[in-house]
């Protein structure tokens, strides 16, 4: 019997979704019932979104937008993880520290980006900080959760046969808080991409996605250009996360495996 994949039916039928959408998009503009010349039909931003696929202007400002994506999103592993280990490793760190946190994480990182604008006068350097402020708060909140969840039989049983706190650290700690990171990671890459085309949106900039929509804007079929970039921040978008959804199923099928069966 095949078993089959609920990963596959998931993708099958978002990908039906979305052409049922299309479809409805198309028929709508065609009998009237949307203005084409307000929204353009499905078929015709389709075919502009193809067209964006040899736009050598628009593949640079895809290249930029994904460059302060990654960026981003490796300094904020390298600063989130070790201070996630840090406040959780330490209950009266963390009790100091928390009022500063919960102050911090509400605040939206758009509403910075005229103090970001102020403070960094290279475009880069602003989007880069501002992902992340943005992406540091999926990490950092998973490695502590993460950090508490670790077996504490685990822990003491590896003390009793005369390990210090660091191999505890490196053997049991790390090793358990994995997973955790990992979907911290993930949620943190799609914070980062839309922070990082809103930045570009809001604060302009020579390239990127959003700059390439705001220079769009101008033209006849603004609509179409605009509608068709979106499709293709949101066609990134998907593919990051599944990426990081594949990764995380090889890398932690143990973890997976452990879960389905609680």
């Amino acid at each position: 019997m095949t078993r089959h994949n609920p990963l596959d039916n998931r993708l099958l039928c978002g990908a039906l979704g979305v052409a049922g959408l299309f479809c409805v998009m198309e028929v709508a503009g065609r009998t009237g019932l949307i203005d084409p010349l307000v929204f353009p039909l499905a078929s015709t931003v389709l075919g502009r979104a193809t067209a964006l696929v040899t736009d050598g202007e628009f593949l640079s400002d895809v290249a930029s937008t994904l460059g302060a994506w990654a960026l981003g999103l490796l300094l904020t592993v390298a600063l989130a993880v070790p201070a996630g280990f840090l406040l959780g490793s330490l209950p009266r760190v963390e009790s100091a520290l928390r009022p500063i946190l919960e102050f911090l994480r509400p605040i939206p990182s758009i509403a910075l980006i005229p103090l970001a604008l102020a403070v960094f006068s290279d475009r880069f350097d602003m989007k880069v900080t501002l992902i992340v402020y943005a992406a540091t708060w999926p990490v950092l909140i998973n490695t502590m959760y993460g950090l508490k969840d670790v077996d504490p039989l685990a822990k003491e049983t590896l003390r009793s046969f005369g390990f210090g706190k660091s191999a505890v650290l490196w053997r049991v700690s790390l090793p358990s808080t994995a997973p955790f990171i990992a979907t911290g990671v993930r949620l943190a890459s799609a914070i980062a991409l839309i922070v990082a085309i809103s930045a570009e949106l809001l604060g302009g900039g020579a390239q990127g996605i959003g700059s390439y929509v705001l220079e769009s804007g101008g033209s006849a079929d603004a609509v179409e250009y605009i509608i068709a970039a979106a499709i293709w921040a949101g066609i990134i978008g998907v593919i990051t996360n599944g990426l990081f959804v594949l990764a995380e199923r090889r890398i932690f099928r143990w973890h997976t495996a452990r879960t389905e069966v609680v």
